[in-house]
């Protein structure tokens, strides 16, 4: 079993972060903060491009470009690249407020990345 499918939330994000880490290619040309929003557990992340560099914090310090809100497993299908946001988004299991471009600009950077 993947961490994906039994870590915290707390663990997912490190793993997100060392990722990014490891590979910042994908992301070198985006400029947008997103917040994810975890609805049955009640937080919020933001992770912030700009510059070729991330940011990962744990509350709603700016204002985001895109939010996205969905449930933890939904979340992790998101992740791990088993969920098409489309459909998620028409069928109501993802909200997006903001530029819903930029989250198909997140989904396809996070499949580049093997969760």
């Amino acid at each position: 079993m993947s961490l994906i499918e039994n870590g915290t939330v707390q663990e997912i994000w490190e793993e997100i972060e060392l990722k990014l880490q490891e590979n910042p290619d994908p992301y070198a040309t985006i400029k947008a903060t997103y917040e994810i929003h975890i609805t049955d557990e009640v937080v919020s992340y933001q992770l912030k491009f700009e510059n070729g560099e991330f940011s990962i914090l744990p509350t709603t310090a700016s204002n985001p470009d895109c939010t996205l809100k969905m449930k933890n497993a939904i979340f992790r299908k998101f992740l791990a690249g088993n969920l098409n946001s489309m459909t998620a988004f028409m069928t109501g299991k993802l909200k997006v407020d903001g530029n819903i471009g930029l989250a198909l600009k997140l989904e396809s950077l996070l499949k580049e990345y093997q969760f």
